[in-house]
């Protein structure tokens, strides 16, 4: 029965199978409220309406105004409050997947529909992760005056600093709740999750600091998942989370020679750090055994042999009576110890010393609050179609996947300045010059949301 082919797939019934899938991590992120559902605004990024684009506005407020003196005789000025405006941008991504005999091989006879749907689901899930991601990197790499404060305000980096267990640059279990102070001062109450890399997680599990979240599957057995509790916030681990390298040493890769000066004869020995070969007719690696003649044949021999020795450690090479083994990886792998016996003289000798690369890896941890992000699905036309092929491969069929989503940091407006087109890459969503923050658009006087109201925050560490 060709259920799946394009004549019988229904997109919209499709869809809802996708939207029903459970997902550990997506429900963990509704149920922390830091992702807030803003449907009412959908209509309004339609295609038909608002395009890809909409700014609405944001209530001032009227709280860190200083109050006048009261005593009967100063007046009285009154102030208004500012109106704000927050600037939201639609990321329109799809995907095909083309499968031969689609559903044949893909269900083998089970429901197919919810089979690939929950193939399905899962991908979209971590493509919205990575999106947002990709936009909180961007809101910490603003670079007007107004977001390098809050890029300083809100970053908490403890990569020079030792931790209570004396360990450098590592997180620790006063880690998350210092930075969410530093964010947002008597506010940090508003933050309910945190996003970190595995390296990180496992150091603060380390300490003892982090509980996994346990769930009891099907079959009765209680697993563990990757959700886990810090300081009464819930975690999620995603080694999607930026992690950047930098290396402090070099590598260098180690050169060392061994030069043969005298051929040896029958019987003679060489000795390569512990590994004897006798010189004879032949060079056999299996009998460790070199074949004699000048320096340069037996040159050759060692060669050969020792690129089996030293497999995985040296590259080994020669030229005339000399033997070259150059270090792989920079530190592995020292000047061979080399001893002869009979007539066979050779020595070895260091060319260049090896340095092992010393590099440190700096992890982000975001911390998100109540509606940091706000979530709408603006929908697509045709958000599933498939199309079937019976000729390539003996009949395939490709199943097509679009979304239109909208993640709006609260607080922070995405202003198109470097976007090319009318859907933002994801280089774009990385640009801090296409991130602000609110403000009241005016040409003087201009006025900024309170950043101690914006409820997103990020740690910087080793681990």
């Amino acid at each position: 029965m060709a259920i799946f082919d394009s004549k019988n797939f229904n997109g919209n019934v499709f869809k809802q199978y996708v939207d029903r899938v459970p997902n550990l991590n997506r429900n963990e992120l509704i149920k922390s409220r830091a992702i807030k559902k803003r449907q009412d605004i959908a209509q309004s990024m339609s295609d038909q309406v608002g395009g890809n684009y909409v700014t609405i506005p944001l209530r001032g407020i009227i709280s860190g105004t200083v109050p006048q003196n009261y005593d009967g005789s100063t007046n009285i000025t009154a102030t208004n409050t500012k109106t704000f405006s927050h600037s939201r941008v639609v990321v329109g991504r799809a995907q095909a997947w083309t499968e031969r005999d689609f559903s044949y091989d893909i269900t083998g006879g089970e429901d197919f529909l919810a089979d690939v749907a929950a193939q399905i689901g899962e991908y979209w899930d971590e493509v919205d992760q990575a999106t947002i991601i990709k936009i909180l990197t961007g809101v910490f790499a603003m670079k007007d005056a107004e977001g390098v404060k809050f890029v300083r305000e809100h970053t908490y980096d403890v990569t020079g600093k030792t931790n209570s267990e004396g360990a450098l640059g590592l997180m620790d279990g006063t880690s998350l709740n210092t930075a969410m102070q530093r964010a947002c001062g008597d506010n940090k109450g508003a933050f309910s999750l945190a996003i970190m890399h595995s390296a990180v997680a496992t150091g603060l599990e380390n300490l003892k600091l982090l509980a996994y979240m346990k769930y009891t599957d099907k079959d009765g057995i209680e697993r563990e998942l990757r959700i886990g509790t810090l300081n009464g916030r819930t975690v999620l681990v995603d080694d999607s989370m930026p992690a950047v390298e930098t290396v402090t040493t070099p590598e260098v890769q180690g050169v060392y020679t061994i030069t043969v000066s005298t051929a040896g004869t029958d019987g003679n020995t060489i000795t390569v750090d512990g590994q004897t070969y006798t010189f004879a007719a032949s060079t056999s690696t299996a009998n460790k055994t070199l074949k004699t003649g000048d320096a340069a044949t037996e040159a050759q021999a060692l060669k050969t042999v020792l690129s089996a020795q030293y497999e995985g450690k040296f590259i080994v090479t020669v030229s005339g009576a000399v033997v070259t083994l150059k270090q792989i990886f920079g530190g592995e792998g020292k000047l061979p110890v080399v001893t002869v016996f009979g007539a066979v003289k050779a020595a070895a000798a260091q060319t260049t010393a090896g340095v092992a690369k010393v590099s440190q890896t700096r992890y982000t941890t975001y911390v998100l609050g109540d509606g940091a992000i706000e979530y709408t699905d603006c929908g697509a036309k045709v958000p599933y179609e498939m199309d079937r092929d019976p000729h390539t491969n003996g009949g395939e069929d490709t199943l097509y996947g679009r979304q239109r989503k909208c993640f709006a940091p609260y607080g922070i407006n995405f202003t198109k300045a470097k976007m090319n087109s009318l859907s933002p890459t994801d280089d774009e969503l990385e640009n801090g010059e296409n991130w602000e923050l609110v403000n009241s658009n005016e040409a003087e006087g201009k006025q900024y949301i309170a950043r101690k109201a914006i409820p997103i925050a990020r740690i910087l560490s080793l681990a």
